[in-house]
């Protein structure tokens, strides 16, 4: 389960609160794990992937406008890490999706993880210091 900590705040509103959208898309993987009544998992999880591919192509869109608000230098580089999340996203093999759900599951968790960990808080918070 996936849990807001303040240690994820970004300190301004609007991005922490679509962060914490980001998180409960990423709890629906989690339940859906846990869930054994689901034995074909696969429509869910190809919903919770279609779900997080257009939040995350709002979310950035959003961010990157902030971005060239406040003149943020590194904001090119920053883009290129949202178009690498999108297209992470968008490249799905459907077979794999298939052949073992729950794994796959676990993998996008994982790569979200890994998201929050190096972009949310190490690289959101660089802009922030940045304004």
């Amino acid at each position: 389960m996936f849990v807001w900590k303040n240690e994820y705040e970004i300190g301004i509103e609007k991005i922490d609160n679509e962060h914490k959208k980001i998180f409960e898309i990423a709890n629906k993987g989690y339940q859906l794990l846990e869930n054994d009544f689901y034995v074909d998992k696969y429509d869910k999880i190809l919903d919770i992937i279609d779900e997080l591919k257009e939040y995350a192509q709002f979310h950035f869109s959003e961010e990157e406008d902030y971005l060239a608000s406040i003149g943020y230098k590194k904001l090119f580089t920053h883009k290129m890490q949202h178009d690498y999340f999108i297209e992470k996203v968008s490249n799905i093999n459907f077979k794999e999706v298939d052949a073992n759900q729950d794994q796959y599951i676990i993998g996008i968790l994982d790569f979200i993880v890994k998201w929050i960990k190096e972009h949310i808080l190490d690289k959101d918070k660089e802009y922030v210091g940045d304004k």
